[in-house]
């Protein structure tokens, strides 16, 4: 992901803790903050809970991946966290990309015209 689209400063990630809104899955927590600039930001978070460094760096791609694939799907203008869950270190790929995609349907963070299962749109 290219660097304008990372969260990397502690001072943001502690304004989206606080200030913004929460949705969770039993392994992907989903916090997020309206910015003002003309793209979205996202951040991840895998702590030391989840496992030993091997594990957390596997649950880190498998959450970039996640998120590259949705990039173009996602509304312009909001700072994403995604924070990794105990359970995540068990998983696979299919079912972090799911917990994602539920996790930015329930956040209402996905373009109108890019929602899955959109079967009016021209092809």
């Amino acid at each position: 992901m290219k660097r304008a689209y990372r969260l990397a400063r502690s001072e943001d990630f502690q304004r989206i803790r606080r200030t913004g809104r929460s949705w969770s899955r039993p392994m992907l927590v989903l916090q997020t903050l309206r910015n003002d600039l003309a793209h979205s930001r996202v951040g991840l978070v895998v702590g030391r809970r989840v496992g030993t460094a091997v594990v957390r760096n596997r649950v880190r791609r498998l959450l970039r991946e996640s998120v590259r694939l949705r990039w173009q799907d996602i509304e312009p203008g909001w700072d994403i966290v995604l924070i990794a869950r105990t359970p995540a270190a068990q998983t696979d790929f299919w079912q972090v990309k799911a917990a994602l995609d539920s996790l930015l349907e329930r956040a209402s963070l996905l373009q109108a015209s890019h929602t899955p299962g959109n079967e009016s749109a021209p092809r």
